[in-house]
């Protein structure tokens, strides 16, 4: 399982266990999985999917930053709204 957080600059949207992450990157989607390397990327706007958070968690999403490390994914977003 992966423990993610999404950041907004209103608040904390989303802190939980999640079994997988897409994410609209900067230049295609990005899919993240338990194991996944270290990573920071640059989000475009799109869809943000958690999977496996409860009932699956989705987020518009616009621009920000997105981490990886040690199963571990943070994403600092400019501007959310959850779907």
């Amino acid at each position: 399982m992966l423990t993610v957080s999404v950041i907004s600059p209103e608040r904390v949207l989303f802190e939980g266990q999640a079994s997988g992450v897409v994410a609209p990157g900067h230049d295609g989607q990005l899919g993240i999985l338990p194991g996944h390397a270290p990573l920071m990327t640059v989000l475009g706007k799109g869809v943000l999917r958690l999977d496996g958070a409860g009932a699956d968690a989705r987020f518009q999403v616009d621009g920000g930053f997105l981490q990886v490390v040690d199963n571990v994914v943070r994403v600092v977003t400019e501007s959310a709204t959850p779907l």
